[in-house]
């Protein structure tokens, strides 16, 4: 399966927040979209604003949509092709869209979050997206350099928000995360911003299947202080790797890797407080907001 190769690509960073050309490697297949919704909407004798009004969008996301510079949901999708008579033309799309929303390196990432059965994730640098309200990752994309455009933020912010989904799967996976206290601290977007976020941990971190836990900054060891990485187990128990840096990322499947990084993942998390301290904690700092 492609996923089970080892990924390398550039001009990546957190998160899979990659930089202006890594968003455009999925540009071909949004635009072959956008040309069939476009040709189909003007057969079908409709403007961009009547159509626009029974899919509940506006004239101009509209034409962002048939001009490829926006992937419409797959809601809209069904309801394209249902208001166009386009008899599943446009519905054959979703899969590839839905790949498309992510960065070349990180699609395959994407696509094992909703196989697993079990993730764990150590973070030092920003909140885990699973774990980001909107406010949040609306401050991280900002703060891009050299800016993102307003399309590929919200391209952004929509598929990052679709990925929580994993959280409201049945059965439910089982998830861990582990994140250095420092990222707890960081004003990404504000007091504001950070108080909701801090909150929404709060909320998650009551799931009976997702344990998080904070590794305080005054730890004397740390198994973790080689960087953050994810590993993610599927159901028919292969593991798979994945780790970010600042120009690089990969997902490997090679088992001792995997192996390795899972059993310092279990020494990472009995280093950090434990779920019920951890909760604390975060209750804790949200009281100095």
């Amino acid at each position: 399966m492609a996923e089970e190769q080892p990924v390398e690509a550039p001009e990546s960073g957190p998160e899979g927040d990659a930089g202006q050309t890594a968003d455009k490697s999925g540009q071909g297949v949004v635009a072959a979209f956008g040309q069939s919704l476009k040709t189909l909407r003007t057969r079908a004798g409709m403007e961009r604003e009547e159509f626009g009004k029974r899919l509940g969008y506006s004239a101009s996301t509209i034409a962002s949509f048939e001009q490829g510079r926006r992937i419409p949901p797959p809601r809209a999708i069904d309801r394209s092709d249902e208001v166009l008579d386009a008899g599943g033309l446009l519905k054959v799309w979703k899969d590839q869209l839905e790949r498309a929303q992510y960065p070349a390196f990180f699609q395959g990432m994407a696509q094992l979050e909703k196989q697993a059965i079990e993730l764990l994730a150590y973070d030092t640098m920003v909140i885990k997206g699973l774990l980001q309200t909107e406010e949040y990752m609306r401050a991280l994309l900002a703060m891009r350099r050299p800016p993102l455009d307003d399309e590929t933020i919200e391209q952004r912010v929509t598929a990052r928000l679709a990925r929580q989904d994993i959280f409201d799967r049945r059965p439910a996976p089982l998830l861990s995360f582990v994140m250095d206290e420092s990222v707890l601290r960081h004003r990404y977007g504000g007091k504001g911003v950070l108080r909701g976020q801090l909150e929404h941990l709060l909320l998650i971190g009551q799931r009976r299947n997702v344990e998080l836990q904070v590794m305080p900054t005054d730890c004397e060891d740390n198994a973790g202080v080689n960087g953050p990485f994810t590993v993610v187990t599927r159901k028919d128990g292969k593991k798979f790797l994945y780790v970010e840096a600042q120009n690089t990322s990969s997902l490997a499947t090679d088992p001792e890797q995997t192996v390795l990084a899972a059993a310092r993942y279990g020494i990472i998390r009995s280093q950090a407080l434990t779920p019920r301290e951890s909760l604390d904690f975060i209750e804790k700092l949200l009281g100095e907001l």
